[in-house]
């Protein structure tokens, strides 16, 4: 990309991006019989606030700030997400006096913004991996922005995209149904403010057309779910399929023995080594639209020989390492009792503990897990026991490299775009 990251930070080929920014402003006109008393983001879709789907995606893709920029009713928003957090993700807040486009909204909140963010529109949800579009140093990006394009989107209605390879050359009305979408979610440099004029500004009919002639913006073209609730038709339709997407298969990894070689008690990062094709596995899951867990035995703890801050570290250590290729851990499961421990508070018999399968249980109660399309990969028998104790199936990986492993025995998904 064009300069250097200032006061940015990068992991190896992969920036790394703390910051997600949403666009919760507008008027919601065309809902005018919802939106007459609540702003449209907070609409309920599927059982909860359509912006809770978006602030859960934000989080488990590894943002630490969520940044609201508000408008019609944002008292409300301010009233309902300042302060909170998601697993550990901190939401805040920036109110416009005046409606000031979507463009001018961002000029506004230039003081709180990084120089690279994600930016989401708050009326739509792509069911994609959002570190696919974090440019690797190899891969010939050069523009400000990279936006998620949904391919495969049936509608009239949609403005369309038309791209030459991963360069975006220019927006085109509705019609083209060959052309992608523009899926509403960007990975943005701050510099982007530098092409807003006067406020009111919109981000789509003011800024991007002038970045793509040119030539600063990138698009990543992805097959995947994507539904928006800007009409009473698609909000109407989205109650039906937001819960569809974000109910996903989820696949549980053990970590010694199936992310790194069990040299054993590893607890620092020097002593990982990493099983090969194990973080280009993990990627795999993460664009197929699986949830994916880590659920591992550190009796370690229990036998005094390192503490639980240990784990906690080394497993931050391993997220920042597997952001390096695109990929996350949604979430870390461990269990660090054991009945034979020399640490007195951690000398019990856990249902925790496999071949128990109550790491599993708890991921499956605390997530939208589909667990009849769910799977687990283990390297002991005793991964396999848990389960099946969980009532979901098993893989026995007895080494070699596990992207080969996985795509061998796990079938891609069939990620349908156009949900009836």
């Amino acid at each position: 990309m064009p300069g250097a990251l200032v006061g940015g930070q990068r992991l190896g080929g992969r920036m790394k991006v703390d910051q997600a920014v949403f666009l919760v402003g507008g008027l919601g006109s065309r809902l005018k019989a919802l939106t007459g008393g609540t702003a449209k983001p907070v609409l309920d879709v599927g059982g909860r606030p359509f912006l809770d789907h978006l602030l859960d995606e934000a989080s488990r893709h590894g943002i630490k700030r969520a940044l609201l920029l508000c408008s019609y009713r944002a008292g409300d928003l301010v009233a309902s997400y300042r302060g909170r957090s998601i697993r550990g993700m901190a939401i805040d807040t920036a109110v416009e006096s005046e409606p000031a486009g979507t463009a001018g909204a961002l000029a506004l909140a230039a003081d709180r913004l990084d120089d690279w963010f994600f930016l989401v529109n708050g009326d739509s949800l792509f069911d994609f991996n959002w570190l696919g579009l974090l440019p690797a140093n190899d891969d010939g990006a050069t523009g400000w922005v990279r936006m998620a394009l949904a391919s495969g989107i049936t509608g009239e209605r949609y403005g369309r995209v038309a791209v030459d390879g991963r360069r975006v050359h220019d927006f085109i009305p509705a019609g083209a149904l060959d052309r992608p979408i523009n899926a509403g979610v960007y990975l943005m440099r701050k510099d982007v403010l530098s092409r807003i004029g006067a406020v009111p500004c919109s981000l789509e009919r003011d800024v991007l057309p002038g970045l793509a002639r040119d030539g600063l913006i990138d698009g990543v073209v992805v097959e995947a779910p994507f539904i928006d609730i800007g009409t009473p038709q698609d909000f109407e339709r989205a109650q039906r399929v937001v819960p569809r997407i974000m109910k996903r298969p989820a696949a549980f990894l053990d970590r010694d023995g199936v992310l790194n070689e069990d040299t054993g008690y590893v607890h620092h990062p020097n002593q990982v080594r990493w099983v090969a094709g194990a973080r280009e596995a993990v990627r795999w899951l993460n664009d197929a639209g699986y949830l994916v867990f880590i659920v591992t035995n550190q009796a370690g703890v229990a036998r005094g020989l390192y503490e639980e801050e240990h784990i906690l570290d080394l497993h931050g250590w391993m997220s920042a390492e597997l952001r390096r290729h695109g990929a996350h851990i949604d979430c870390f499961e461990y269990c660090p009792y054991h009945p034979e421990g020399t640490v007195e508070r951690y000398r019990r018999v856990s249902e925790l503990r496999k071949p128990e399968p109550g790491m599993i249980r708890k991921l499956l109660a605390e997530w939208p897990v589909d667990a009849a399309q769910s799977f687990l990969i283990g390297d002991r028998e005793t991964d396999l026991q848990a389960a099946a104790a969980a009532g979901i199936d098993a893989h026995l990986f007895s080494g070699g490299n596990l992207l080969d492993f996985v795509t061998a025995r796990i079938k891609p998904r069939r990620r349908t775009v156009d949900f009836d």
